[in-house]
């Protein structure tokens, strides 16, 4: 069993319910679709076939709902705008037509805001701008180096307070179809505060959704606020692209492995995503340094991996999927199990149980949870020992697929007393081939079965 868990974006290249069907069969546990791209109605038949698909395979694959967010973008250009150094470009909130260096931005509110020194990137950091002189209605910007624009290409501001909401009228409706569609978890980009995952949280929760809420980390506000937002979301997204650009790529390393301690000290999944396997669009091979990017990632504590690219519009991306379980498979041989934290009232059980794991060495742990608290928790300490989880609801142990070690296992009734409980339990395991008679196992579960929050029994029992 791999520890740590597949999330592939759905794109052109993997749409279609044979193709979805073979990647869950591959490894993947999560499908990511992006709404920055394709409306509503394609989203709805995805969601549609992943859950037709994942029933027929007898999986718990998850649905993450990644909403576009306050994606700066210069207006339209009459063709395409050749830039050198020294060049001076007018970033105004009106267009001036008959100026081509004069360039409109979808939020000219940040005009206001900008300050002479200050950084602006466009094009993904390919060309690079210094505010040279704020006047009025436009800022005049210092081209450091040459370079090609084009219509609608996107741009940073890296030093500049933009206080722009993450969430935008667009993904206001689009969290509300998530909601009615039932996605399992939410990511939320360019985060900046906790207050964007409390909006969030706010609309999903008035629309009668409990989807988890992922926090991208993206902004370089967004690492000085991380402790308030990890605190705040389910889970952090390392999203390495947007943030390589607003901290400097150098950075982008310690960054992320600042980021994975911190959430796995807590007990949040964390998804490590942007071009791990990148050349993998166009190669059925991977470099050896994409290879040791992911290995990294995966000694360093990440939960899961992002395939982006390589699954939307790739040429290869039952092949990227192959090459990563791999990876993860390989990188397991040498991950130091068993994580040592202070623990607390709240996860004393599962800090208990990853002891007992590494004494008894049992076949599996067996966790009974309500809200999926217990399970991640168990996570938390990185025990050797595969975690099955049994929970009441179908969208919990969807959830779960994103958590480090933790498989999903079967849905139970609410009403069933503890011996029925553990007697199913056993038969189950049996019939599955997960364990055998003369194994052990590690069972926890509450007082009251189905009231969350009474995990407080740890059981040994012989299968």
């Amino acid at each position: 069993m791999k520890k740590v868990k597949i999330v592939a974006t759905i794109g052109p290249s993997t749409s279609y319910r044979e193709m979805i069907e073979e990647l869950i069969l591959m490894g993947v546990d999560v499908f990511r679709l992006n709404f920055s791209h394709a409306d509503h109605e394609t989203h709805k038949k995805t969601i549609s076939t992943i859950r037709d698909v994942s029933q027929k395979l007898n999986t718990h694959t998850a649905v993450l709902q990644d909403i576009g967010g306050p994606k700066i973008r210069i207006g339209e250009i009459d063709g395409v705008l050749e830039l050198k150094r020294g060049d001076i470009l007018k970033l105004a909130k009106k267009d001036r037509k008959n100026d081509i260096y004069t360039l409109t931005i979808s939020h000219p509110e940040i005009i206001d805001r900008l300050k002479e020194g200050e950084y602006v990137f466009f094009a993904d950091g390919s060309i690079r701008t210094m505010v040279k002189k704020k006047h009025k209605d436009y800022a005049e910007l210092f081209v450091k180096n040459s370079g090609v624009l084009s219509s609608r290409k996107g741009v940073n501001f890296p030093h500049t307070n933009l206080k722009i909401s993450a969430i935008t009228n667009k993904d206001v409706g689009d969290l509300i179809f998530g909601a009615e569609e039932g996605v399992d978890i939410v990511a939320v980009s360019f985060v900046n505060s906790k207050d964007d995952i409390e909006k969030a949280r706010e609309i999903l929760n008035k629309n009668g959704s409990n989807s988890w809420i992922i926090a991208k980390i993206e902004t370089k506000k967004a690492v000085e606020n991380i402790n308030e937002i990890i605190k705040a979301s389910d889970g952090v997204m390392v999203a390495r692209g947007d943030l390589g650009i607003e901290v400097g790529l150098e950075k982008v390393p310690v960054i992320q492995k600042k980021i994975i301690k911190k959430a796995n000290a807590l007990g949040k999944p964390v998804v490590v995503a942007t071009q791990m396997l990148l050349n993998m669009v166009n190669s059925p091979f991977p470099t050896r340094a994409e290879v040791s990017d992911v290995a990294n990632a995966l000694l360093d504590g990440a939960d899961a991996v992002m395939l982006s690219d390589e699954t939307t519009v790739g040429r290869y991306p039952k092949k990227a999927v192959e090459t990563l379980v791999n990876i993860i498979l390989e990188t397991q041989n040498i991950y130091l199990y068993y994580k040592k934290y202070e623990s607390c009232n709240n996860d004393a059980i599962a800090a208990s149980v990853a002891d007992l794991c590494n004494g008894i060495n049992p076949k599996a742990v067996v966790s009974v949870t309500s809200s999926g608290e217990t399970a991640k928790n168990i996570a938390k300490y990185r025990p050797k020992t595969p975690i099955l989880a049994v929970s009441h609801t179908e969208d919990i142990l969807r959830k779960l697929s994103l958590v480090w070690g933790v498989e999903p296992f079967f849905v139970v009734e609410k009403s069933i007393n503890h011996e029925d409980m553990i007697n199913i339990i056993k038969k189950t395991l049996n019939k599955q081939k997960t364990a055998e008679k003369s194994d052990k196992i590690i069972l926890t579960m509450g007082s009251i079965i189905g009231q969350q929050g009474t995990t407080n029994m740890i059981r040994i029992l012989d299968v």
